[in-house]
């Protein structure tokens, strides 16, 4: 009974992290377009299923200990699923808990490597951003300090196209 629950939670695990991944994927188009309110949306959604996700794993987590000592263990091991697949016999369970375990693992590297592209979308779309101030603003780093009108020599030359000191 106990090895049921916990493999339904891990599917319903693996569940939330598929939504997460399409989420991911969503965020990316969104990135891509500019879509700044959609990409807010998604943050909440995203947050939404990250709440859905630590209760999830709470839940795994009792589960985990209820099989334990279903078979005997009376400490609270913190074991993987590999090494607790060891104390399942039933051929057929065990082959549950290791197809889930697989699928739920294949989808959190995927989660992972959509996380890490947006990361570096955003990162770009930012390195974008401050390229694009410098050319209307100019540089930050030039000076802005008051210089009598007849000081020539002392002039500020900003390169960009608008005076933001205006």
């Amino acid at each position: 009974m106990a090895l049921t629950k916990l493999i339904e939670l891990l599917e319903r695990l693996d569940e939330a992290h598929q939504q997460m991944l399409d989420l991911a994927a969503t965020k990316k188009e969104a990135i891509m377009d500019n879509k700044v309110e959609g990409i807010i949306e998604i943050l909440n959604r995203e947050s939404k299923l990250m709440k859905l996700t630590r209760q999830l794993e709470e839940q795994r987590a009792e589960a985990a200990y209820a099989f334990l000592q279903g078979v005997g263990i009376r400490s609270n091991l913190n074991l993987n699923l590999t090494e607790l697949s060891r104390l399942v016999f039933d051929p057929d369970d065990k082959s549950r808990l290791l197809h889930v375990q697989l699928k739920l693992s294949d989808t959190l590297k995927s989660l992972k490597q959509a996380n890490e592209l947006n990361q570096k979308l955003i990162e770009q779309s930012l390195t974008f951003i401050d390229y694009t101030l410098d050319l209307l603003v100019g540089r930050p780093n030039q000076d802005i300090t008051y210089h009598h009108p007849s000081d020539k020599g002392a002039a500020v030359n900003r390169s960009g196209l608008f005076d933001a000191r205006g």
